[in-house]
């Protein structure tokens, strides 16, 4: 199978890979993990960046009060963002209109970390979006705030972290709070890129955060 063979199968593949799909759904949870910068190599659910995305929907699913969130992740065709082809921001577009075919007009939460971030950040003017969890963000210089305007936003960065910038996570925090978003930037002392530095606190602020979010 040639390249672009493999990429026109990977086209027709959903974006949207659900993990638990309530009998009734009243909100839903998407999570989009990180990649590269580029890469035009197939993403595939076993690389480290997608499995580590895993206890963090375990934590968001333990701190909910009941059952009726549906959780799912979205799939990137390839690993990277590819310039101006913004490959994950497109997925993750598909995979909010196969949601809303799925179960319907929902409140939707994103949970991005690194390149997952920035595509969650970037997709929330979607009308289904109610709020973002960005988990070490990528957010480089000149970064567009104005559709987070209405949606809360949580930016959590560790300070260890030497693969995206804490600093320039706190800037696009608050140039978004000055768009109109609901914005906070919280600190993981210690953290590095991976979340695997104080694993229990990014788990934890995740399950809290999105629990909080859902409970309005």
């Amino acid at each position: 199978m040639t390249v672009d063979e493999r990429g026109t199968r990977a086209a027709r593949t959903s974006a949207l890979v659900p993990g638990r799909v309530p009998s009734r759904t009243r909100a839903a949870v998407l999570f989009l993990h990180g990649g590269r910068a580029d890469s035009r190599a197939p993403s595939r659910p076993w690389h480290p960046a997608a499995l580590r995305m895993r206890p963090f929907a375990g934590a968001v699913a333990g701190a909910l009060p009941d059952d009726g969130v549906l959780l799912a992740r979205v799939r990137y065709r390839v690993r990277g963002w590819n310039g101006a082809a913004s490959d994950p921001l497109h997925d993750a577009d598909r995979a909010l209109v196969e949601l809303a075919r799925l179960v319907g007009e929902v409140p939707v939460i994103l949970v991005g970390h690194s390149m997952g971030g920035r595509a969650a950040l970037r997709v929330a003017g979607a009308a289904s979006v109610r709020g973002v969890l960005a988990l070490a963000p990528w957010c480089p210089d000149g970064e567009p705030v104005a559709q987070l305007r209405d949606r809360d936003l949580v930016v959590l960065h560790g300070d260890g972290d030497r693969v995206t910038d804490p600093a320039a996570s706190r800037s696009f925090a608050e140039r978004a709070g000055a768009a109109g978003a609901r914005a906070g930037f919280r600190v993981v002392p210690g953290g590095d890129h991976a979340m695997l530095r104080h694993a229990g606190v990014w788990h934890r602020t995740a399950g809290s955060v999105v629990a909080e979010w859902l409970s309005r």
